[in-house]
């Protein structure tokens, strides 16, 4: 097997990867962003010990976490109507791109549901009765003493998951959305070498993922010192 990756110049990488890459970091920062929103919500409702947020809430979560993603993705890309893309900037054109970031945010609020979950039981029960001896409701218990401490205690955890959600970008390739590994597999086509565009896409993921591990050790040994 005769490997080039020479026609890999600036030029290639300008007018197919970088455009992948582009909608990929974007997915990855919507998705985290609306994913933790989406997911704190969801945390409250099951710890808020009603049954009728405990409960729906509870099924969301094990559900999500029991379906392939690949298997979301195309079940929202299939069954809702072209119709209900018209109503978006740039209408049903950028149909795969909408239905992937809507997709990425119901998924990933399970996973973050869980991961602030953890975080809110980890913050010692005196530290609620505190705020509510001095007068704080619940909304502002959560919102002033709670969740600040539970988010820099699951920060590391939060970031680990946004590593794994920037990796699993990679399966909009399914529905024809454009991101890094389509723009790899598209520069191959063009120049007959698939080969070498599979192989370079693995190497950019691996380093991408491999200097953000990095970084999200350090953080954790930080956050472990201020403890």
């Amino acid at each position: 097997m005769n490997l080039d990756f020479g026609f890999y110049n600036w030029d290639v990488i300008q007018n197919f990867v970088l455009k992948g890459l582009w909608f990929s970091l974007t997915l990855t920062v919507v998705a985290t962003i609306g994913g933790i929103l989406f997911g704190t919500l969801l945390a409250l409702m099951r710890l808020s010990g009603k049954k009728v947020l405990d409960v729906p809430a509870t099924i969301y979560v094990n559900g999500m976490r029991s379906i392939p993603l690949v298997m979301v993705i195309l079940w929202f890309f299939l069954l809702v109507p072209a119709a209900f893309y018209n109503y978006l900037p740039g209408g049903a054109a950028n149909r795969a791109e909408y239905s992937a970031y809507i997709t990425f945010i119901a998924f990933e609020a399970a996973y973050f549901s869980e991961i602030m979950r953890a975080g809110i039981q980890s913050i010692p029960r005196g530290q609620i009765f505190a705020g509510q001896a001095v007068g704080m409701t619940y909304g502002q218990n959560m919102r002033l003493v709670i969740l600040p401490q539970a988010f820099r205690n699951m920060l590391p955890v939060l970031l680990t998951q946004t590593i794994i959600l920037f990796q699993d970008t990679s399966l909009v390739y399914a529905i024809g959305a454009y991101d890094m590994l389509k723009g790899f597999e598209t520069a191959g086509k063009n120049y007959g070498r698939p080969i070498e565009s599979y192989l370079l896409a693995a190497v950019v993921y691996f380093v991408i993922c491999f200097a953000l591990s990095y970084v999200v050790k350090r953080l954790h040994k930080k956050i472990a010192i201020i403890r």
